[in-house]
C-alpha cells in the first residue's frame, strides 16, 4: 500500500520526533535555568514538533516524486540524513549534558541543514519547499532562544 519512500519519510518523522521526545528531560536543571518571558511553555513543543516534522515527511514524499533521476534522490536522502543527524544531536547537548553553550554551536549546523533542504527541495517540488518553512522558523527561533539562555545563564561547565 505505502510505498518505500513513504515509509522512509515517515519513518525519518517518528524517530526524530521520539528521540527528541525522549532526550528532553524536563527536570530540576532545567526548570532552574533563567528564561526569557517571551519562551512558550514547554507543553508546546511537542505538538509543534509533531506538525513541524510531519509538514518535513510531507515534502520528502513531494519531493521524491518529483525527482526525475537517481542524482536528485540521492541528494534528497543526503539532505534529510544529513539533517537527521543535526537534528539529533541537539537535545543530548541541551538536556542530557546540560551544555546549552554546546548546543547553540551545533544549532548552526541544524539551522544550515534545514536551510539546505528547503532551498534544494524546491528543484523537485516548490510545495516541499514551502513545507520546510515552518521548520526553519522554527529553528530559528529555537536558535534565539538557546542564545538567550546561554547569555542569562553561562558560564556552563562540563559535569565530573
Amino acid at each position: 500500500m505505502f510505498s518505500a519512500h513513504v515509509i522512509a519519510a515517515i519513518a525519518w518523522a517518528v524517530i526524530l520526533g521520539g528521540a527528541g521526545g525522549l532526550l528532553t528531560e524536563i527536570g530540576s536543571w532545567y526548570r532552574n535555568l533563567k528564561k526569557p518571558s517571551w519562551q512558550p511553555p514547554d507543553w508546546l513543543f511537542g505538538p509543534a514538533w509533531t506538525i513541524i516534522l510531519g509538514l518535513a515527511a510531507w515534502a520528502a514524499v513531494l519531493a521524491w516524486n518529483g525527482a526525475t533521476s537517481d542524482t536528485g534522490r540521492i541528494a534528497i536522502i543526503v539532505l534529510y540524513g544529513v539533517n537527521f543527524v543535526c537534528h539529533l544531536l541537539w537535545s543530548p547537548l541541551f538536556f542530557t549534558w546540560k551544555r546549552p553553550d554546546w548546543a547553540l554551536i551545533e544549532v548552526i549546523f541544524l539551522w544550515s541543514s534545514v536551510l539546505s533542504m528547503c532551498l534544494v527541495l524546491r528543484e523537485f517540488s516548490v510545495l516541499a519547499s514551502w513545507l520546510i518553512v515552518p521548520y526553519l522558523v522554527w529553528v530559528s527561533f529555537a536558535a534565539i532562544l538557546n542564545l538567550r539562555i546561554v547569555q542569562l545563564n553561562r558560564p556552563f561547565v562540563a559535569e565530573a
